[in-house]
């Protein structure tokens, strides 16, 4: 259907298939589809890493982990907008303090953060994985405590450095843990949404422009709700995919991990 839901039922007609052949030639929608691979691609792997790089170093090597755990997962559970306007005013080109703190370095030129084509979205990634980060090191920090330290003690035995230890024992022992995370880190990337609303609004230039407010752009600024279901049918099914090609390789991707 077509339908500008600000006329009412009146304002409802039928429209075929021609809601999903648009699709095919939407150049935004190309583009948030890009958008979206790159911010996927980048922000779960690194989001990961870090999360176990941290994970690792708190569980053996820090004291006082349950404080420092704590603060590190603080920012996952705030409001998205609220920190989302307080990374806004940390890019600030002009005022900011991430810019301030370059210039003090002696760097004459910072980029330009949210107000740059080419740095609006990386700076968004950034936001991100800071984000997830504490997410990631809880679940991973779980699964180390989980892992029987009778390995640990009988690999010393033989001989094995604590870079054996982690390559043998500790990543395959946290598979499970590591397919969780990167299902679920997946469809949350495919569905990013607050962060962009808040911090750039798909600009500048539609550098930032991802699926989900692509939908809400069609949906509530150009009235088109019929356009926008059918949009949002195809991610449902974009995600369903990708997350049925990962639980049917899952048993394989263990085995070979």
């Amino acid at each position: 259907m077509d339908w500008d839901y600000l006329r009412g039922f009146d304002g409802l007609s039928f429209a075929g298939m021609s809601n999903v052949t648009s699709m095919f030639h939407d150049e935004y929608l190309i583009h948030a589809l890009k958008n979206n691979f790159v911010f996927t691609v980048v922000t779960v792997p690194v989001s990961m890493f870090i999360g176990l790089v941290i994970a690792v170093v708190l569980n053996k090597y820090v004291y006082g982990k349950s404080m420092l755990r704590t603060m590190f997962f603080l920012p996952h559970v705030g409001s998205m907008a609220t920190v989302s306007v307080v990374w806004r005013v940390l890019y600030n080109t002009k005022e900011g303090p991430i810019n301030s703190f370059i210039h003090a370095l002696g760097f004459e030129k910072a980029p330009g953060w949210l107000a740059s084509p080419h740095w609006a979205l990386p700076a968004i990634m950034i936001m991100v994985v800071w984000l997830h980060i504490g997410y990631t090191m809880v679940l991973y920090m779980a699964g180390i405590q989980g892992i029987p330290k009778d390995l640990y003690e009988a690999s010393e035995i033989d001989g094995a450095g604590w870079l054996h230890q982690f390559r043998d024992i500790t990543l395959p022992m946290l598979k499970p843990t590591s397919f969780f995370l990167t299902v679920t880190l997946l469809i949350s990337s495919f569905q990013v949404f607050a962060v962009v609303a808040v911090m750039t609004s798909g600009g500048p230039i539609n550098s930032t422009m991802v699926i989900s407010y692509h939908i809400y752009i069609q949906a509530f600024q150009n009235y088109k709700m019929g356009y926008a279901a059918a949009m949002s049918w195809f991610l449902f099914l974009l995600i369903f995919i990708v997350t049925m090609i990962q639980w049917r390789s899952q048993k394989k991707w263990q085995e070979n991990f």
